[in-house]
């Protein structure tokens, strides 16, 4: 027995469902990535571009960060690793304050995956 009185099982068993959840966030992230990049070609009738999207982890969040043709890089959105939540981004380095979406909600990701635009604009509070 743990000193919460949980047994060992029991402490693995929930470590494991924890990491089952984090690497499932982060495979709908990299979901998010592949739909703006078809959303991206689709708006500007383009096959190919010198855009592309992809993550950075940090401690607390994935970074979906935008490149343009190499040099110039932002943020389009943050996702925190345990949770799930999409933030719109307040700067390079931090979340804006309130959660947009929720990857671990079926509706909140569907909707996500049908609403969301290279631009960020569905990002934006109503």
């Amino acid at each position: 027995m743990t000193a919460t009185g949980q047994s060992f099982a029991d402490f693995v068993a929930e470590r494991d469902n924890v990491a089952d959840m984090e690497k499932q966030i982060e495979n709908y992230c990299l979901m998010l990535c592949e739909a703006l990049m078809q959303d991206f070609l689709r708006a500007n009738n383009r096959k190919d571009s010198g855009y592309k999207f992809y993550i950075e982890s940090g401690r607390k969040y994935h970074k979906l960060i935008m490149e343009t043709g190499g040099s110039s890089r932002s943020v389009h959105a943050f996702i925190d690793k345990k949770t799930g939540e999409v933030y719109k981004p307040a700067s390079f380095k931090s979340p804006a304050k309130h959660v947009r979406f929720n990857l671990l909600m079926e509706k909140s990701r569907e909707f996500l995956f049908e609403n969301c635009d290279w631009a960020g604009g569905y990002l934006y509070m109503n």
